[in-house]
């Protein structure tokens, strides 16, 4: 079973602000359900952060522990942070977009997978943990920029 869920928010803030947070990796486990940790494990084609850049990332989702590692697919800040799972439990595609909204930002989420093995028989439960997950991060995302501090 294929999941595909999308999550958007007005953030009354500057795109290149919000994208600014939400695209630099180590501010994930401070606005990111789930997330532990997360370490940049490999540079970009160029160096850096950027395309070919991979992120690993420790989270637990339904009870579970999970390591994954991303790969950054697409960078075009502030627009858009694309990234593709190279190791974890199942295949993921999550892609963040920033774009100028009268009220500040629309800031979206869409997480893509393929739930197999295990994961096939949770996945209508994933599917909709996967969509409140991604609701909360945006929340936590104006929450952590509005009344918090950030970097960058």
């Amino acid at each position: 079973m294929t999941i595909d869920e999308t999550a958007e928010r007005v953030i009354p803030l500057p795109p290149d602000r919000v994208a600014g947070y939400a695209m630099d990796w180590r501010n994930d486990p401070e606005w990111t359900q789930g997330i532990r940790t997360a370490e940049q494990t490999g540079e970009a084609d160029e160096g850096g952060f950027g395309i070919g850049a991979e992120v690993t990332r420790t989270a637990y989702f339904l009870g579970k522990r999970i390591d994954y590692v991303l790969r950054v697919a697409a960078y075009e800040p502030p627009q858009t942070l694309d990234m593709v799972s190279v190791a974890g439990p199942m295949p993921m595609h999550v892609t963040y977009t920033f774009t100028a909204h009268p009220r500040g930002t629309l800031a979206r989420i869409r997480v893509r997978g393929d739930a197999g093995g295990f994961y096939r028989l949770a996945a209508p439960i994933m599917a909709r943990k996967v969509r409140s997950s991604i609701g909360k991060d945006l929340r936590d995302l104006e929450r952590k920029l509005l009344g918090g501090r950030h970097r960058g």
